[in-house]
């Protein structure tokens, strides 16, 4: 059983999680962006609490897989233009990304590692809008989206909506067509006697493609895991398999999010010039994988404070990847230490463009986190504060007490070897020779906005 903190201990933990690099970006105040109409500061414990309104929740049913339906106006209005909160948005999901990278790649420090800053934010967005006030206000500290000024006993709320339709319209800047697409799906699976509130479902469908809310009987633990991983694997077309376990007779709901960036490179890889190389896992370790080159004009920086190379890899025509390769005999650890400064923003003031003949291994991966663990792994208070046992979600549904049980984000990283075709013009020079072939980190941004898409380190093209 967890201690108790006292709220002033949690808040001052969340802050310190939250300072440092926030110079990095123009300040415009996020909380006057996407605050609540007629926001004020609300008491934290009322005397009387406001009633929200509840949905019935449709039971599971293998043989249905159609997603929820959803207003077609709302889905409309979530195209937006390139906005100033779109950057100011962008830059609390990167600094946030950045964090929980870190931590998720210190629990799989001999692992490949992939994260989705989006994935996380709109997963914690999502239940702030069924969150108590006390806990909406945690959450609002950790993503960086208080109003700063408020008294210890009151909140100002920001609409949680607006907050996730941003981060929705960010993700639908990148699609260039069918092979260059970001696609989430969200599926919600809660005990089936419980109505969910309707701000809650609503959210579930702002942060999404499609989403599937259904009601299941926990009683029969076994049969109920079954039942929601067959479904969510009939429902995600087979990419999403036996994610849930250990369920209990006593859960309330099960949340699990897909974030999937599918893509080929702007500039088409040679095929003809693949060819099976070695990949330095570690000093004792090599494996066989097949490995792409491309001969052109690539933006690039031999960084030797930092010790590693980075080069700039265009995806779609609004999306882009960073590559950073540390020098022989230095650590990507060391590197992964230095995320969280200004040295990203260094890295694109400095890079400059020239002749490589770039070498790269294939690899597209997925991975599965826990947010309950991650968010332990980053202080077990914050873990207690947002989702665990000190967290409260009053707003959630109609039965009290009501707990979050699993919240579960898969992300995938799918390219292909095509891109457009370029014309063979014999390049003037002659060519670095760059070889990523040990372990590196890589970051994909959406162009516009500057926000990080995903992060993620590999240690081994074959796993």
């Amino acid at each position: 059983m967890k201690i108790q903190q006292p709220l002033h201990l949690a808040l001052f933990l969340l802050c310190c999680f939250l300072s440092g690099s926030t110079a990095n970006r123009v300040y415009v105040h996020p909380f006057s962006l996407f605050a609540a109409e007629n926001v004020s500061c609300e008491t934290l414990h009322p005397l009387i609490p406001k009633p929200h309104r509840t949905l019935p929740v449709a039971p599971l049913d293998i043989e249905v897989l159609m997603p929820d339906s959803r207003d077609p106006l709302r889905v409309d209005a979530q195209k937006q233009n390139i906005t100033e909160r779109t950057a100011v948005l962008a830059g609390l999901s990167n600094l946030l990304g950045l964090r929980m990278y870190l931590a998720l790649s210190r629990m799989q420090q001999s692992n490949n590692t992939l994260l989705s800053p989006f994935s996380s934010f709109g997963s914690l967005m999502t239940f702030y809008l069924g969150a108590s006030k006390t806990t909406a206000r945690m959450i609002q500290l950790f993503l960086g989206l208080s109003s700063g000024t408020d008294p210890e006993d009151c909140v100002s709320l920001v609409d949680g909506h607006k907050v996730l339709k941003t981060l929705q319209s960010i993700n639908s800047l990148v699609d260039d067509g069918p092979k260059d697409e970001i696609t989430t799906h969200v599926w919600t699976f809660s005990r089936q006697d419980a109505e969910l509130s309707e701000d809650f479902v609503q959210g579930t469908q702002d942060f999404s493609d499609s989403s599937f809310i259904r009601g299941i009987d926990f009683s029969k633990p076994q049969e109920a895991e079954q039942a929601v991983n067959s479904f969510v694997e009939k429902t995600s077309g087979g990419k999403v398999a036996s994610i849930f376990n250990n369920l209990n007779p006593s859960n309330d709901l099960l949340f699990l999010t897909s974030f999937k960036f599918q893509g080929n490179w702007r500039t088409a890889f040679q095929p003809e010039r693949t060819s099976m190389q070695e990949f330095h896992v570690d000093e004792t370790t090599t494996v066989t994988a097949p490995f792409m080159t491309h001969t052109g004009r690539y933006h690039y920086l031999n960084d030797k404070v930092n010790r590693c190379t980075v080069v700039k890899l265009s995806l779609s025509r609004r999306s882009h990847m960073l590559i950073v390769l540390p020098h022989e005999g230095s650590n990507l650890h060391n590197i992964e230490s230095k995320l969280l400064t200004d040295v990203m923003s260094d890295w694109y003031e400095r890079l400059h463009e020239g002749l490589l003949e770039l070498t790269l291994p294939k690899f597209s991966m997925s991975s599965v986190t826990d947010m309950h663990d991650l968010l332990t792994n980053m202080d077990p208070i914050i873990e207690s504060s947002l989702l665990g046992s000190q967290a409260e979600f009053s707003r959630l549904s109609n039965s009290k007490p009501f707990t979050i049980d699993k919240v579960i984000n898969k992300v995938m990283f799918e390219m292909s070897e095509d891109g457009e075709p370029q014309d063979r013009i014999q390049e003037e020079g002659i060519p670095l020779g760059l070889s990523i072939n040990r372990p590196f980190f890589f970051s994909v941004f959406e162009e516009n906005s500057n926000a990080i898409l995903m992060l993620g380190k590999i240690n081994n093209p074959t796993l």
